[in-house]
C-alpha cells in the first residue's frame, strides 16, 4: 500500500513564520475548576531562529509547546506551521504534518533500551520514509560517529541527549521542539548540548523552540521570551 501523502510545506521564506500562534489560549477543565494554563499568547519563530521560552514549572510554558507542536489542542486561537492553520487539516493530515515538519528533543531522552544509538535514529528515519543510511550522518553531525553500535546503557547522559538531538533532525524537519533538554544533564553537558542544538538549528535553517528554566539556554539562544501564570510577560 503506498503511503498517504505528506501535506507540502508552503515555499518558505525568512518573511513566513516557521511556527505562529495568535490569541493561543488552553484551559483544562470547566466551570469553577478550570485552569488557564495558556492565556492569549501571540507567538512566532522563523527559519533559524533559536527561541528560549522561560519560565518557572506550572507556568504553562510546555503546555504552550505541545500546542505548537501538534500535540494539544487549544481551546481558543490559531497555529500556523509554516504558514498553514492547522484546524484545517484533519487528524491524519495533522499527524503527517507532524511527522515530516517537527523533531521533538525530550528532557528524559526516550531513547529505546533494547536499539543502538545508530538504530534509534533509524527508527525515526523508518517513521518518516527517509533512506535508513542517512542515521550515520546524522550522529556524525552530533559527535556520536564513533558511539553508532553503542547502547543507551553505555552513552553518558550527554551522549544520550545527542542521540536524541539527531533522532529529531531525521528527516529533515522545519521546527524543532524541546522540553528541558538540559535539566538532567550537569553544567558542562547541558552548555554542550545547547551550543550544539542551536549551532544545528542556525547552520540548517530551523526554526528551534526550548522550554527551559536554564539560564544556559537563554544565553545561547537569539530571543527569550518569560512566561508566567500563561501568559508572557517580558
Amino acid at each position: 500500500m503506498s503511503r498517504p501523502p505528506t501535506p507540502a510545506p508552503i515555499a518558505n521564506s525568512h518573511s513566513v513564520p516557521a511556527l505562529e500562534v495568535i490569541g493561543l489560549s488552553v484551559v483544562y477543565g470547566s466551570g469553577a475548576t478550570a485552569v488557564q494554563a495558556v492565556n492569549g499568547v501571540d507567538l512566532a519563530v522563523r527559519p533559524g531562529e533559536i527561541l528560549a521560552l522561560m519560565g518557572p514549572s506550572g507556568s504553562g510554558k510546555t503546555t504552550l509547546l505541545m500546542v505548537m507542536g501538534c500535540l494539544l489542542h487549544a481551546s481558543a486561537g490559531t497555529v500556523r506551521v509554516e504558514g498553514r492553520d492547522i484546524d484545517t487539516l484533519d487528524t491524519a493530515e495533522l499527524a503527517r504534518l507532524r511527522l515530516a515538519r517537527m523533531g521533538f528533543i525530550f528532557q528524559s531522552y526516550n531513547l529505546f533500551p533494547a536499539l543502538t544509538a545508530l538504530e534509534n535514529v533509524q527508527l525515526a528515519l523508518e517513521l518518516k520514509g527517509r533512506d535508513l543510511a542517512e542515521g550515520v550522518e546524522l550522529l556524525e553531525r552530533v559527535g556520536l560517529g564513533e558511539r553508532l553500535r553503542n547502547y543507551p546503557k553505555q552513552l553518558s547522559g550527554g551522549e544520550k541527549q545527542r542521540v536524541a538531538i539527531a533522532r529529531a533532525l531525521a528527516g529533515h524537519p522545519a521546527i524543532l521542539l524541546a522540553d528541558e533538554p538540559t535539566a538532567a544533564l550537569d553544567s558542562t553537558n547541558g552548555r554542550a548540548v545547547v551550543k550544539l542544538l542551536g549551532d544545528l538549528a542556525h547552520d540548517l535553517g530551523r526554526a528551534a523552540v526550548i522550554v527551559t528554566h536554564d539560564p544556559r539556554v537563554g544565553e545561547l539562544s537569539d530571543r527569550v521570551i518569560h512566561f508566567e501564570d500563561g501568559r508572557i510577560v517580558g
